[in-house]
């Protein structure tokens, strides 16, 4: 494993990320005004992207888009058009595309954008993300994010940081940790073995998601940053530089 310079990150990476967007009963997450809500906020934020039929990015966290708008229909099986003109958020809103994210952010707050492959189709959405990202003048404002290693391996090493996603129900996956920047681990896994072993060599540990005090007095000191939602952003950023 090698060893990462934290300053390859934005500073604000290490204060919390705010799981969706900074979202609650008022607005829906991976939204235009979730995302609105933590850049007024100045807080780092997650995404998730899928792929249409026509090739366009869109922001979601599942493939099927009834839990956040309350209408099905799998993203990958649709055009954006389609999406567009037939489905809205819960709060009202729009099921957005990464291109309006980034153009509402104007690079003001670091976006870990999570790559949700479909049937194993990988390739094909980080090749589309990649060109989308393409426009970002300052590589610290993005990380890139996957429970696949295959579509990180495809985004490949330089320009923007790697996570590797890893849940407990796939702990085979830790070996691949080495090849990326970090590891942004389910709270099961906090003190996992090799969890343990890679924070001990000096590597960088995200926890995701976090979303009561509890919860979070107990993360908080031990690993690099936190991925949370339903939390005060301060508290959070306190838990993580060990003043909880």
């Amino acid at each position: 494993m090698k060893k990462i310079d934290r300053n390859e990150f934005h500073p604000s990476f290490f204060k919390g990320l705010a799981h969706r967007g900074l979202h609650d009963e008022k607005r829906t997450e991976n939204g235009m005004a979730a995302f609105q809500n933590a850049i007024d906020h100045g807080v780092a934020f997650e995404l998730d992207i899928h792929i249409t039929k026509d090739d366009e990015l869109i922001v979601c966290h599942d493939s099927d888009l009834i839990r956040t708008t309350g209408k099905a229909g799998i993203i990958e099986e649709m055009t954006s058009k389609e999406i567009r003109d037939n489905y809205r958020l819960l709060d009202g809103g729009v099921v957005p595309t990464l291109q309006e994210v980034l153009d509402l952010n104007q690079e003001r707050c670091l976006i870990a954008v999570e790559l949700k492959p479909y049937m194993n189709k990988n390739k094909r959405l980080a090749k589309k993300a990649k060109e989308v990202l393409k426009q970002i003048k300052d590589p610290k404002k993005i990380t890139i994010i996957s429970f696949d290693p295959r579509a990180l391996f495809f985004f490949g090493k330089g320009r923007f940081t790697r996570g590797l996603l890893l849940s407990i129900t796939r702990t085979d996956v830790y070996s691949f940790v080495k090849y990326f920047d970090y590891i942004d681990i389910g709270y099961e896994l906090l003190h996992y073995a090799k969890t343990t072993k890679y924070k001990k060599k000096g590597g960088i540990v995200n926890v995701w998601t976090i979303q009561t005090d509890q919860d979070l007095t107990y993360v908080g000191g031990w690993v690099d940053t936190i991925t949370f939602q339903y939390l005060d952003p301060k508290k959070v950023e306190e838990a993580i530089n060990g003043k909880n």
